[in-house]
C-alpha cells in the first residue's frame, strides 16, 4: 500500500559467444516507492538554567529527512510552565543552523534538530527529545532547504509571521520553525504549518485546511510574552523536493484538526491527526497555539502571551509519541501549554503531510 515497487523478471538469456547481451526497456517508467522511518535518540536534559536554551539532534541513518518535530518534558510543579520549544529545523550536520542569508540554503539534509528554551525557571526534570522523519524513495532522491526570515516579535504580548516558499516545480514535503535568542525567556514559535503562497491563503497567513493538497509553503509564528527586545529573529523553513526530482505524479495531502484549549494555567493538552492508508505516507507535521480557525481567517495568537507549544512529533492514533526506528508512521501531534496564567480564547492545532507516490520516471 504504501511501499510501491515495479518488479521484473528475468527476460530471457542470450548464449552467443564473442556478443554482448544488451537488454533495454526503453519507454518503461520505474514506479516511485516512499517509505518513511522515524529517527529519535531520546531526550537531551535541560535546559538547566533560567534565559537558556538546548539543543538536540536526530539523525537519519537512511534517507533524506522530510521534516520532524519535538517532545518536551517539564516537570509535575509550576517551573515547567516556563519550558518550551524553541525551533524545530533541518541541519546538514547536526549542529549547523541555517541562519544566515534567505533563500536556498542546504540540500539532501539528513539531520533535524529540536530545541528547548527556559523561562524565569528551570528544572533538572526538563528535557527535548527530536524527531526526525526519514525518507527513503527510489524517486525522490533529492531535497532542498529554503529558509526565510523576520525580525520580531519585539515587543510584549505581540507576534511575528513568515512564510518560506518552495521554488517553482518542486514539491513541499515539510517544514519547521525557529525564534532566537533564547537568552528572551518568553520568545518561542507557537505555531509551524503548511500553507500555500496564494492570495485564497493571504500569502502563508492562513494556514492549510483539512484534505487540501500539493501546498507550496510553511509558515512560522514566532510569539513573545512579557518585556521587549530588538534582536529577537523568526525563521521559517521549507523541505521541497530538489530540483531536477520528477514530482509532478506525487501528491501530498494535508490533514488538520483543531481543538478548544487549552486555558487553565499550567494545564496542557494533546490534539492528533493522521493520513489514511490512501492518502501515502506521512512525511512530516505541523503544530500553534492560535486564537482559533486558522484555515478560514489569517492567524491570531492564543489570549495568553505565555501559551507555548511542549509537543509536535510523530505519534500513533493516540498521540503517544513514536520510537527510534519506527516505519511508516500514520499520526503527528501537537501538545499545547497555557504557561502559568489563564489562556481565554486559545485552540490547539495539528497538521500531518501526507506523501502518495505515483508512477513516473524516478531520478
Amino acid at each position: 500500500m504504501k511501499n510501491r515497487s515495479l518488479r521484473s523478471s528475468l527476460l530471457g538469456k542470450a548464449l552467443v559467444p564473442g556478443s554482448a547481451l544488451v537488454l533495454a526497456l526503453s519507454g518503461v517508467a520505474e514506479a516511485h516507492t516512499a517509505s518513511v522511518t522515524v529517527a529519535s535518540p531520546g531526550p537531551t536534559i535541560g535546559p538547566g538554567t533560567p534565559f537558556t536554551g538546548v539543543s538536540a539532534d536526530a539523525d537519519c541513518p537512511q534517507g533524506l529527512v522530510t521534516g520532524g518535530g519535538a517532545d518536551q518534558e517539564t516537570g509535575d510543579n509550576r517551573a515547567g510552565n516556563g519550558n518550551h520549544i524553541m525551533g524545530v529545523s533541518p541541519s546538514s550536520d547536526g549542529a549547523t543552523e541555517y541562519l544566515d542569508t534567505a533563500g536556498v540554503v542546504g540540500a539532501d539534509a539528513t539531520h533535524w534538530l529540536a530545541f528547548g528554551g527556559s523561562g524565569s525557571n528551570s528544572s533538572p526534570a526538563f528535557s527535548t527529545t527530536p524527531y526526525a522523519m526519514c525518507l527513503t524513495s527510489n524517486g525522490i532522491r533529492h531535497t532542498l532547504v529554503v529558509m526565510n526570515k523576520a525580525a520580531g516579535p519585539s515587543v510584549g504580548q505581540t507576534a511575528q509571521l513568515v512564510v518560506a516558499t518552495c521554488p517553482a516545480g518542486t514539491r513541499l514535503l515539510g517544514g519547521g520553525a525557529r525564534a532566537t535568542p533564547a537568552s528572551v525567556g518568553s520568545l518561542k514559535p507557537i505555531a509551524s504549518y503548511p500553507t500555500f503562497a496564494d492570495a485564497a491563503h493571504d500569502f502563508g497567513q492562513k494556514a492549510a485546511a483539512d484534505g487540501e493538497t500539493n501546498p507550496d509553503s510553511w509558515a512560522a509564528v514566532g510569539g513573545i510574552g512579557g518585556g521587549r527586545n530588538d534582536d529577537n529573529t523568526t525563521y521559517a523553513y521549507t523541505i521541497c523536493t530538489g530540483f531536477g526530482v520528477d514530482a509532478k505524479h506525487d501528491t501530498t495531502t494535508v490533514h488538520f484538526r483543531e481543538t478548544a484549549g487549552p486555558t487553565v494555567a499550567s494545564t496542557s493538552q494533546k490534539v492528533t491527526t493522521g493520513c489514511t492508508d490512501a492518502d501515502g505516507v506521512l512525511v512530516s507535521g505541523g503544530a500553534a497555539a492560535s486564537g482559533g480557525s486558522v484555515t478560514s481567517t489569517d492567524f491570531t495568537k492564543a489570549g495568553s502571551g505565555g501559551t507555548h507549544l511542549i509537543g509536535s512529533f510523530p505519534s500513533d492514533a493516540d498521540g503517544v509519541a513514536l520510537g527510534d526506528g519506527t516505519g511508516d508512521a500514520a499520526s503527528w501531534t501537537a501538545d499545547i501549554h497555557a504557561g502559568g496564567s489563564p489562556s481565554p480564547n486559545t485552540f490547539s492545532d495539528v497538521w500531518a503531510l501526507c506523501l502518495n507516490v505515483r508512477d513516473g520516471q524516478g531520478r
